[in-house]
Order: C-alpha cells, then structure tokens, then sequence
C-alpha cells in the first residue's frame, strides 16, 4: 500500500476524532492565527515540535529545514525561505520568541562536519553541502577540538550549530531590533532523540542543560 493512502487513514482518524474534539478551537483558528512562539527546526523525521512540546495547533509557528539553520541577513535577489518565514513570524504575526532547535543524530550537521557533499553535483549532494556551508566556521573549531569525528565531535557539531543559528538571527534588522527592547526573545535548544530529553542553551556560559 502506498504510504500516501495510510496519510488518508490518518487523516480520517483526526477527522473523526481531534477535530471533532477541538472543533471551536478550529472556528477560531479558521479565522486566523496568533501563535506566540515560532520554532526553527530541523526538517528531520524523528524532531515533531509539536509533538516534543506537546502543543495545540496554532500555538506554534514552525519553520523547518536542514539542520535547523537561519541564514545571515541578506537582500539579494533569490528565493529566501526561511527568511521569508522569519519576516513573517516577527513582523506580521508578531510572536514574542523564537526557539532555534536542533537535535541529535542530525544528519546535516554530520555532513558539515565531514564534508561528505564537498564538490558533489546538484542530485548528489550539491544543495545541501551548499545550505550547511554557513556552518564552515563552526566546523573548524569542532574539528580543532576533536582528535577524530566520533560521538561526541558530532553532538559538539549539533550545538554549534544553534549557536550558528542564533548570530545569524541576530543580523536581521527587525530581530536585533525586538531583542534589544525586549519585544522579542531568542532561545536555543537541543534535543537527544536517543534520551528523549531536551537541552536548552544559556548562552551566557555558552552551554546546553537538560530541563
């Protein structure tokens, strides 16, 4: 059975039951939406926001791709996705925080680390070594610190990368703006797929403890 028909199974299960269950909530989500919080997270099968946090539909603005990363500030001509998603969410939506998520075991974080799609061709691997490449910086510091790319150099890797992810929030305009008068906080966080447990930077010590 294709797995597309098991999505329509699916779908008749909410139908019939959370919708029917949260059907007020629906009319009011059917007249819009006010989430308070947007979450940048990674496209990963195995990291569900709203699952890990136990949310409500329409508390959530969600934003994913790979490896959970916001690009720098940029105004040139093309096709900014997440940018595009961050604007709306702090401009137009309004939210008050945005949590930057990654996550263990993540697979574009391991191929910033390794290399592994370094000069490959579009098909092979040449868009996401091109995406992952705002983490070179971060990659040579987590190589200078590991004597070989086991466990532990990876999960470094993973961390690194929110931290990545947070400067660069910080180069938009209307993100530094809000931070610095206090309408807008930033988080960063990781979650162990393998604990099942989520750790949370302070970035002023620069690390990530379990809550």
């Amino acid at each position: 059975m294709p797995y597309f028909s098991k999505l329509i199974e699916g779908y008749h299960r909410f139908r019939e039951k959370d919708w029917a269950r949260e059907r007020e909530r629906w009319s009011e989500l059917a007249e819009g939406q006010s989430p308070r919080i947007m979450i940048l997270s990674c496209a990963d099968s195995r990291v569900d926001p709203a699952m890990i946090f136990d949310a409500k539909p329409g508390e959530m603005f969600v934003a994913r791709n790979i490896a959970a990363l916001a690009p720098p500030y940029e105004t040139s001509s093309g096709f900014h996705g997440v940018s595009a998603a961050l604007e709306f969410a702090v401009t137009q939506l309004e939210v008050g925080e945005i949590l930057v998520m990654g996550h263990g075991l993540c697979g574009g974080c391991a191929a910033a680390l390794t290399g592994q799609f370094d000069g490959t061709e579009p098909g092979e691997g040449h868009f996401i070594a091109d995406w992952v490449r705002m983490l070179d910086g971060a990659r040579d510091e987590v190589r200078a610190r590991h004597d070989e790319l086991d466990r532990a150099a990876f999960d470094d890797m993973e961390r690194e990368a929110v931290k990545v992810s947070l400067a660069n929030l910080r180069t938009f305009p209307w993100i530094a703006e809000r931070e610095r008068d206090g309408r807008l906080r930033l988080h960063g966080a990781h979650f162990s797929i393998a604990e099942g447990r989520l750790y949370v930077l302070d970035e002023a010590e620069g690390k990530f403890r379990p809550v």
